[in-house]
């Protein structure tokens, strides 16, 4: 015989089930977050910067590959400067903490790197080097290698990093890309490559995103336009995203000759 309390018993444990199996859709639907090293070298000389080149295109992206990481972008600044600029995606952060254990045991890469694993105390490949862990937003999980036809040497990567003056304005900032920026970006064409919040590196609170032109004056163009564009000044004109940065750092890019990105 059916007594109430088994009835009421068996509806709340269906309702249980069906409230986990609708937690269990939602976390299943949200794609997986990857995250980003940006890694910028200083170099001295052109010595270093053939060095570093050579590195990079035939030891260290081929293991990175080995590794299991997708296409790796190589960057050097529009304008004469001693940097270069690479970007490399993670799918965990586990994977980014094991990178280097796992080179340690790649022979291709020890043979291939020799010159600059081996580099001697007063002859390094580089001054020095910044590296800068990111986490993609959640608007934009993972990297897009924009699709720019044209000369390669033309092409424009603008990397930005926006520094907030407190970790709640911040939090802002990435809301406001996150509630519609991005939106508004890809329908203006904007080639958004990584959105990535800085969880380590020299400048915090911060977030780190680039985007992407054919060329220097297809990249004012887009500009122009989205300054102009009614939903970014309705969205830009909401009270909570006022004062979301403090300052913005603006690096203009052009890839190198063997960037995957």
């Amino acid at each position: 015989m059916t007594t109430f309390w088994s009835t009421k018993s068996t509806y709340v444990l269906a309702l249980m089930a069906a409230f986990l199996f609708s937690l269990t859709q939602v976390f299943a639907a949200a794609p997986k977050r990857e995250y980003y090293q940006l890694k910028v070298y200083h170099l001295t000389n052109s010595d270093q910067r053939n060095r570093l080149d050579s590195y990079l295109k035939d030891a260290y992206l081929p293991a990175l590959h080995r590794a299991g990481i997708g296409k790796v972008g190589v960057f050097k600044p529009a304008e004469a400067d001693s940097t270069l600029y690479v970007l490399i995606p993670f799918k965990s952060v586990d994977q980014f903490a094991t990178l280097n254990e796992t080179l340690a045991k790649d022979k291709q890469y020890a043979t291939a790197g020799a010159d600059y694993i081996n580099a001697a105390f007063d002859k390094p490949a580089y001054k020095g080097f910044e590296s800068v862990l990111m986490e993609a937003f959640a608007g934009m999980p993972s990297l897009m290698a924009p699709k720019l036809t044209g000369p390669a040497a033309d092409r424009i990567y603008e990397l930005r990093l926006y520094e907030a003056a407190t970790e709640k304005l911040h939090e802002a900032k990435v809301a406001q890309f996150n509630n519609g920026e991005l939106d508004i970006f890809s329908r203006l064409g904007f080639n958004t490559v990584f959105c990535g919040q800085v969880r380590a590196g020299a400048k915090l609170p911060s977030m780190m995103y680039m985007t992407s032109f054919a060329t220097k004056a297809d990249r004012d163009a887009h500009w122009k336009a989205f300054s102009a564009d009614p939903a970014w000044k309705s969205l830009n004109a909401l009270p909570e995203y006022a004062h979301n940065y403090l300052r913005a750092d603006i690096y203009l890019l052009h890839p190198a000759t063997y960037s995957e990105i």
